[in-house]
């Protein structure tokens, strides 16, 4: 792995601020997403918003959750979030219409 500005250091990544980076749909996508990242060494949280105080009750207006990552990592997770919603809805209806 290059030490580029891009791409950096480990020592760099442990006091890097982690910042939102994506929204998650649902809980599937963040199965999906989380070893993705891990694959690619990229430090990440996934944080979801369910409340037990309101049942998840907000879920549906702001998404499942989010992804949360040192600023440095956003182009490279968007690409891959991107890359995973782009399959998941090819293989939606196995004719390649999502809205089937």
């Amino acid at each position: 792995m290059s030490e580029t500005p891009e791409n950096p250091t480990n020592q760099d990544h442990e006091t890097a601020e982690f910042v939102k980076i994506a929204v998650l749909e649902d809980p599937f996508e963040a199965q999906l997403v989380g070893p993705a990242l891990e694959d690619e060494s990229i430090p990440h949280l996934i944080r979801s918003y369910h409340d037990t105080a309101y049942d998840g009750l907000f879920q549906s207006q702001k998404g499942w959750g989010e992804i949360r990552a040192p600023e440095s990592f956003r182009a490279r997770i968007i690409d891959i979030l991107t890359d995973l919603r782009s399959q998941e809805i090819g293989e939606g209806s196995g004719d390649g219409d999502p809205l089937v």
